[in-house]
């Protein structure tokens, strides 16, 4: 039975693993399955997680057993070391040391070491480079990550950090056997085809990595993908009445933003986007679901004129998102568009679809530009001003498309069985196979 070893540098408690990498290793347990027989067990690949725990202390000990128990369940044997947090640069060069001595003193056990993003790639390949063993490496890159780092502000452009890990990266892409990107404009930077590379007139310099010579290498685009058949099969309308009713907002147009506020998303923007979509129907009532700190967007609308009346902010229970979705009209998804946004696939994006609702997005995102033109399930906003956003809300309020269209394109798109599934098992096919 082949093994794969999955290297997360998360916690397993965190919502992102819980949404987006635990769903995925059950999808790549199921082995090698085809689009057309998605249900149907040929070969199981054995599941191994590794993650970085912030807090080990005796009082999670017997909560980390459980979560053992339970993955084990499941086929998917786990296991944690310590993160640590500060000095940023000392501590994550202890936890990478860490990583790839754990890495190496089990390599013999793995067919697939599978890193999600730059660190624990990292770690696999050092272990690999200093063992007899050679499993293969599958770099699932996700995000632009120096780049990210940089665009947010934590790290200088073109400093010493930044510079020190595009050569880190370099490295990886030459040690890698397999790549996973989030959008196919990743895919355009990262490896373009001959016939790209000579129309792409345009491109970013500060893509360091144009073309690394796949030679025969898979790599898949795997947008983040939902659960639509455990996480959002509630009745719509049952859900819309209740949660509506809770937020007491039965006749008021409600805007969501869902996820993280700071860094990269634009708080002002979003804020003048809804004073512009209360100065339209002075009923607008904004929600936010986040864990962030309600102080980055709640002074922002007060200065707008919006009341304790007119929003919510805060964290819901992972299980009452879909209601919440439910009792929305309109989702938002309004980040900062740079080079490494490129990179970017909003989980919330399909999350809004699967509940029916229409999209604002700003333009430069990912594939958002596509999946909105193409599919009609939203509007793009290519300026932050208020005609703009004028244009946007009066594109959604004239878009004929029904809920059902919505859910419809994100079962197409971002399916977890059907399209993350699939092409998770398609590269781990290629990379077992060899």
């Amino acid at each position: 039975m082949p093994r794969t070893l999955y290297i997360c540098y998360f916690g397993v408690r965190e919502p992102l693993v819980q949404t987006q990498v635990l769903p995925y290793l059950r999808e790549i347990g199921k082995g090698d399955l085809t689009a057309e027989t998605p249900r149907r067990r040929e070969e199981e690949i054995k599941i191994s997680l590794l993650t970085f725990e912030p807090n080990r202390e005796n009082r999670d000990l017997a909560e980390f057993e459980k979560v053992r128990a339970d993955l084990a369940a499941e086929g998917i044997e786990w296991d944690w070391l310590p993160y640590h947090k500060r000095p940023s640069a000392i501590a994550t060069a202890w936890d990478i040391f860490r990583g790839a001595l754990y890495i190496w003193r089990r390599i013999g056990r793995f067919d697939v070491l599978h890193g999600r993003v730059h660190v624990p790639t990292l770690m696999a390949a050092l272990a690999r480079k200093f063992s007899f063993k050679q499993p293969k490496i599958l770099f699932d890159i996700r995000g632009f990550f120096p780049e990210e780092y940089t665009d947010a502000g934590l790290w200088p452009e073109n400093g010493m950090l930044y510079r020190g890990a595009k050569r880190v990266e370099r490295w990886l892409m030459k040690e890698s056997d397999a790549f996973v990107v989030l959008t196919e404009r990743a895919r355009q930077i990262l490896f373009p085809t001959q016939a790209e590379i000579q129309n792409d007139k345009n491109a970013n310099p500060r893509s360091a990595i144009r073309d690394p010579q796949l030679n025969g290498r898979p790599a898949e685009v795997i947008p983040c993908c939902v659960d639509l058949e455990k996480r959002f099969a509630g009745d719509r309308e049952t859900l819309r009445r209740e949660f509506r009713k809770r937020l007491g907002v039965e006749d008021r147009c409600v805007f969501v933003h869902l996820g993280a506020l700071g860094g990269l998303y634009l708080v002002n923007e979003i804020a003048d986007l809804l004073a512009t979509a209360r100065g339209r129907n002075p009923a607008t009532f904004a929600l936010f679901l986040t864990q962030s700190d309600p102080k980055l967007i709640e002074p922002l609308l007060q200065e707008r004129g919006f009341t304790e009346s007119d929003y919510f902010i805060g964290r819901v229970a992972p299980n009452d998102v879909e209601g919440y979705l439910h009792a929305s009209d309109v989702g938002l998804s309004i980040v900062k568009a740079t080079f490494a946004t490129a990179s970017r696939s909003p989980t919330k994006i399909p999350e809004y679809l699967a509940c029916g609702l229409p999209l604002i997005s700003n333009a430069g995102v990912g594939d958002v530009d596509e999946l909105i033109e193409s599919n009609k399930v939203g509007a793009l906003i290519r300026s932050f001003e208020t005609a703009e956003y004028e244009r946007a809300m009066a594109e959604v309020e004239g878009n004929s498309g029904s809920g059902e269209q919505y859910r419809n394109v994100a079962s197409r798109e971002f399916d977890l069985e059907r399209v993350g599934g699939v092409r998770y098992r398609r590269i781990y096919s290629s990379l077992i196979g060899k």
